[in-house]
């Protein structure tokens, strides 16, 4: 079965062709990072208005990076939340259109369950692990420790009470001007500075169900705010200040991820989004010999269409069926905790 997945949660115009679930005939991703980095940031409706502009031409490449024509898609699947309601609008609607114009199945998905699905793609992993196991989503918009039972089954073990993680990335690139997207500019500067130069801050998050949970908003304080509070090295330059901050911000992700592999028993993690590209977070994983932890390949961290269509088969083979008259979210409830 070939299932054409489409992709506009945030700001990168996505489509893409997987046959069967797991083998990638095609995934075409346009990028609107150009655009955007004058505001250092997503303007949302600068977003949608580009994917609007730009949503056939992408899903054209991609039926043509496939060597398909209409009439050899099966099946159709587009992320439906959650993300930025007027961009999620744009591709959804793309693909209730297609599908219903050739009278194909259509399913919505989750992005969060498409990131963790990623892994899963051909020939990112050539056995994937069998269910269950802890998953990590780390993004722009949501940092999650899950137990996954199933493809479209986890149960929210940690999140943020405050930032995600790659937001704070964002902030802190955008205040010291490192570059735009956040992520990428300071791993790529912290490849040359000192994690040592600055101790910064974790949150001590006791109170409560908050084992797993994470807050990045004291550190982001602490890097911006609070700078000299933390030197421990003097003549520090930006590649220092990059490689402590880096440093600290997935440490507070490892910390709950340990705990929670520890306290499940479950020994094989998944990795996906945006961040699970980050060069610290793949090598600390990497070192841990009693983990068995999986990353998608670099082009699969990110937003992509490929996890959309690959997660959308396993609905359509099990016969489930989205209406189309299915709305957009922009948001998917315990993605995020209150503290205490």
């Amino acid at each position: 079965m070939n299932v054409l997945g489409i992709e506009t949660s945030c700001d990168e115009c996505a489509a893409g062709v997987v046959a069967d679930g797991t083998r990638i005939l095609s995934n075409v991703v346009a990028t609107q990072i150009p655009i955007h980095a004058v505001y250092d940031g997503v303007v949302p409706e600068i977003a949608s208005r580009t994917h609007t502009e730009w949503i056939c031409r992408v899903v054209t490449e991609a039926l043509a990076q496939a060597d398909l024509s209409p009439a050899q898609i099966d099946g159709v699947a587009a992320t439906a939340h959650p993300g930025m309601l007027g961009s999620l609008l744009v591709g959804l609607s793309f693909a209730k259109g297609f599908a219903w114009s050739r009278g194909l199945p259509f399913i919505a998905v989750d992005h969060i369950l498409a990131h963790l699905y990623a892994s899963r793609l051909a020939p990112s992993e050539e056995n994937p692990p069998e269910y269950p196991f802890l998953g990590l989503l780390v993004s722009g918009g949501h940092s999650i420790i899950c137990r996954v039972d199933d493809f479209d089954s986890l149960t929210i073990l940690g999140t943020t009470i405050d930032d995600a993680v790659g937001e704070a990335f964002d902030k802190v690139s955008k205040h010291y001007g490192f570059g735009y997207p956040g992520g990428a500019a300071i791993d790529a500067l912290a490849q040359r500075g000192d994690p040592e130069a600055f101790a910064f801050p974790k949150p001590n998050l006791y109170k409560g169900a908050h084992r797993y949970d994470f807050s990045y908003s004291g550190l982001k304080t602490a890097v911006i705010n609070q700078l000299e509070q933390f030197r421990k090295k003097q003549n520090t330059g930006p590649e220092d200040l990059a490689a402590a901050f880096q440093k600290t911000a997935v440490e507070i992700l490892l910390r709950g991820l340990f705990r929670a592999a520890e306290d499940t028993k479950l020994s094989v993690i998944v990795c996906g989004g945006g961040v699970a590209a980050n060069s610290y977070l793949r090598s600390r994983l990497a070192d841990q010999p009693a983990l068995r932890c999986i990353f998608p390949g670099l082009d699969l961290c990110g937003d992509n269409a490929a996890m959309v269509a690959g997660l959308g088969y396993q609905y359509l083979v099990r016969g489930e069926r989205s209406p189309l008259n299915v709305p957009a979210f922009p948001r998917v409830r315990a993605f995020k905790r209150r503290y205490p």
